[in-house]
């Protein structure tokens, strides 16, 4: 017959109390993260001026037969602007360029583009695929730029009032559903201020 340890079912506690806090921790996280919509992350720049972060232009893009310009503070006051952080290399780029190009009709708006750290002969390829939305595309190869803008991974997309501040900012692609939802009213918002 076997005599049981003293102190036997305590170290089994032990063994087992790193296991229960991590699977704790780990529920936590699931809940904290899977519970909310990553679209819906605040933004500590709405409400302020753009960044001025002027971007060079995309080596060779064209519109038209004429040189697509990069992104300047004076690319913003006066309109209202849709603002998107792309990459040629971002598989929901590639989702949303369709409907990005229809948005592009709606010519109370222009759309200007962010090229994230991207090739320039890639970025090239991804707007003769997909046609070219953008009235600017702003060449951010190093990704600083995107830094001031607070963007967390691409896609992004802005909305930007007259007075060329930020009015609201979508996190991730842009999809039927958000576009109806969300981003159209938001456009609507800026149109409708003086």
């Amino acid at each position: 017959m076997s005599a049981i340890e003293p102190g036997a079912p305590r170290r089994k506690l032990i063994v087992f109390l790193p296991l229960a806090l991590f699977l704790a921790l780990v529920a936590l996280f699931f809940l904290r993260l899977g519970g909310s919509d990553p679209s819906r992350v605040p933004s500590a720049l709405i409400g302020r001026p753009v960044p001025v972060t002027p971007l060079p232009p995309l080596p060779g893009l064209e519109r038209d037969g004429t040189p697509l310009p990069g992104i300047t503070p004076e690319t913003f006051p006066g309109k209202v602007t849709l603002v998107n952080v792309w990459a040629s290399w971002c598989v929901p780029c590639h989702d949303e360029a369709p409907l990005l190009h229809a948005l592009a009709q709606d010519k109370r708006i222009q759309i200007v583009g962010i090229d994230y750290k991207d090739q320039p002969e890639n970025a090239r390829r991804f707007i003769g695929r997909y046609g070219n939305p953008f009235a600017a595309v702003g060449a951010d190869a190093n990704g600083r730029a995107s830094i001031d803008w607070g963007v967390y991974g691409v896609p992004e997309t802005f909305v930007i009032d007259r007075e060329g501040r930020i009015a609201y900012k979508l996190v991730g692609p842009i999809s039927a559903e958000n576009l109806e939802s969300a981003l159209k009213p938001q456009l609507e918002k800026a149109l409708a201020a003086h």
